[in-house]
C-alpha cells in the first residue's frame, strides 16, 4: 500500500486549532531588530525554539501580514529576548496593535544592532541566516552570535490565551 502524496484536509476550525495549541505552555519573547534607517521595531513572539548547538541555531515565526515583516526579511540581524514574569506588561504592550512599544523601555544595542531589553531572563542576538515560507507565516532561522541569561530569573509562560509563571513541582 502507498502513503498518501498529501495531507488530510483538517477535520477542525481553525479556532478548534489554536484551542489545542494554546494547550502547550511556551515562553514568551519580545524579538527585536532596528531597520537600515535605525528605527527599533519589536514583537512579541511564542513561536521560538532551539534548532541547533552546532552551530548555534533557533526559531522563530512571524504572520506574512505582519507590518515589520519587511524589516526581518531584509535585515541581517535581530534579538531574541526571552521574557522574565515581571515582564508580562512589556509583553502585552508589544502585542498590541497600535501601541507606542518603545515609550520608556530601557535596552542596550546588541552588536548587530538589534535591541537588548534590560531585565530580560535570556538574550540571543542572530544573524539572519534563513527563511521559510509555510502557510500564513514566515520560520526565521537565526545563527546565534552572542548570547546571555540572567541567573535564577523567573519565566514568564503563556498557556491557555493566558499568561503565567512556574510553579515548582
Amino acid at each position: 500500500m502507498n502513503p498518501p502524496r498529501q495531507a488530510q484536509p483538517p477535520s477542525f476550525s481553525v479556532q478548534e486549532f489554536r484551542a489545542a495549541l494554546g494547550m502547550f505552555a511556551t515562553g514568551v519573547t519580545i524579538v527585536t531588530a532596528r531597520t537600515a534607517e535605525g528605527q527599533v521595531v519589536g514583537l512579541t513572539a511564542n513561536s521560538f525554539n532551539s534548532v541547533s548547538l552546532s552551530p548555534p541555531l533557533v526559531l522563530w515565526s512571524l504572520s506574512r501580514a505582519a507590518a515589520s515583516m519587511v524589516v526581518f526579511s531584509a535585515g541581517s540581524h535581530y534579538a531574541i529576548n526571552v521574557l522574565a514574569a515581571d515582564q508580562k506588561a512589556l509583553a502585552e504592550r508589544f502585542a498590541a496593535r497600535g501601541a507606542d512599544r518603545w515609550n520608556g523601555v530601557t535596552f542596550d544595542t546588541g552588536a548587530g544592532g538589534a535591541p537588548l531589553l534590560h531585565g530580560a531572563a535570556a538574550t540571543f542576538e542572530c544573524f539572519n541566516r534563513s527563511r521559510y515560507e509555510e502557510g500564513d507565516h514566515v520560520i526565521f532561522v537565526g545563527e546565534v552570535e552572542r548570547c546571555a541569561h540572567r541567573a535564577g530569573a523567573s519565566p514568564l509562560l503563556f498557556h491557555g490565551g493566558r499568561y503565567f509563571t512556574e510553579h515548582p513541582l
